[in-house]
């Protein structure tokens, strides 16, 4: 019995041997690769006091290293369905990727059963918590913070899609991931969701992952995962950036309408200034409605429709753009699931006209577009937008 438990202790410490030489020989010179005890330390033994935030994945802690650096150590659950493989992929994605608006990789831990992430730490949390949650956390972000925490969400997710190599697909683009540093800089955070797209593919069939309020209905009714999955999360994150209000909720108007239906349903009545945020006092009325009509291009049910993320960040920057709203189609809405597992999606006319079983609730007016196609994707800066001379 005694023999036996050296043995098991033996294999364990060969185990986190492994690990370890496993994140060591993945790592670059980029990423750190840290000890537990090191991590334990950094955080006073991840004490819930430093829990500074939480997903799917796991807990988020802040923690200060032994030199002084604070740092946001991201530990993985022991529910998570992220294993090695992932969770080093993820490692591999964020250390060869830099720009301004996307989160820094700092190091990582693989000992025994610990995953761990130690990213650079922002000051101001993330967007959900300084805009969405709680009164006691909420920041008044005026006009300017704001459309700058849109632009530079945009550039940041333009840059995955078109500059990385091979270009990339976020899959889980939410007010809570995106964190806002000491000036509210907008940074791009947790790439554990993300999917390497290679250039060949239109869409590519995966386990739907994501957050429901932000999921486009494609990807959460047909599993169909495009860049424009990402276009359309990104229509609703401004969208909230500019009401102060959630997507996750049904509570617009007395018909409990999500976000994005109370957005269009108040365009239809020409009242669209109705949906700024209260809190919002003072701001520039044709910048923000062409941010809302950005938002709205991004939303529509038809995913060949919406612009791509370069567009985008044309539409938001420049402001002699005139958006041609006679291209603009109804957006599309996925509730989720009822306690039945049955989708609840809503009709979405911007889509295929044709129906399946397995296509219930994904319902539209115009014709089918061949999703395999790689024109079918592409759509003209000239249909949705009339730019004046520089």
């Amino acid at each position: 019995m005694f023999f036996n438990c050296f043995r098991v202790l033996d294999k364990c410490k060969r185990n986190d041997r492994l690990g370890q030489k496993e994140a060591e020989e993945i790592c670059t010179d980029n990423v750190r690769v840290f000890s537990y005890n090191s991590l334990r330390s950094a955080t006073d033994d991840f004490h819930p006091s430093t829990r500074i935030g939480g997903g799917g994945f796991g807990v988020v802690y802040k923690g200060v290293l032994r030199d002084g650096t604070q740092v946001a150590v991201k530990s993985l659950s022991a529910e998570s369905k992220q294993g090695t493989r992932e969770f080093l992929t993820e490692i591999n994605l964020i250390s060869n990727i830099h720009h301004p608006n996307l989160v820094n990789l700092i190091g990582c831990c693989i000992e025994g059963n610990n995953r761990i992430l130690v990213y650079e730490y922002l000051e101001n949390n993330s967007l959900a918590s300084v805009l969405l949650g709680s009164m006691s956390k909420y920041v008044p972000l005026d006009w300017s913070t704001r459309a700058a925490i849109c632009v530079g969400t945009a550039s940041g997710l333009a840059f995955l899609h078109e500059e990385v190599e091979p270009q990339m697909v976020h899959r889980d683009i939410k007010a809570s991931n995106i964190l806002l540093d000491r000036n509210f800089c907008p940074k791009i955070g947790d790439f554990g969701l993300a999917k390497l797209f290679p250039d060949n593919v239109t869409h590519i069939s995966t386990r739907v992952a994501g957050t429901v309020g932000y999921l486009a209905p494609e990807y959460a009714l047909l599993g169909q995962l495009t860049k424009k999955a990402d276009v359309y999360s990104f229509g609703i994150l401004v969208l909230e950036v500019i009401s102060g209000g959630s997507s996750s909720r049904a509570a617009f108007t007395d018909e409990l309408l999500v976000l994005v239906e109370w957005v269009w349903k108040l365009r239809e009545e020409g009242r669209l200034l109705e949906c700024v945020d209260p809190y919002l006092t003072k701001f520039p009325e044709a910048e923000v409605i062409r941010f809302i009509k950005v938002a709205l291009f991004c939303t529509q049910a038809a995913a060949q429709k919406r612009p791509n993320m370069k567009q985008v960040v044309e539409m938001l920057s420049r402001k002699e753009i005139k958006l041609n709203e006679s291209a603009l189609t109804e957006p599309g809405v996925y509730r989720g699931v009822n306690k039945g597992g049955n989708h609840r999606g809503l009709g979405l006319r911007g889509s295929s006209s044709q129906e399946s079983s397995s296509t219930q609730g994904y319902k539209g007016k115009s014709p089918a577009v061949n999703q395999g196609s790689s024109s079918a994707s592409v759509i003209s800066f000239q249909s949705i937008s009339e730019v004046a001379p520089r």
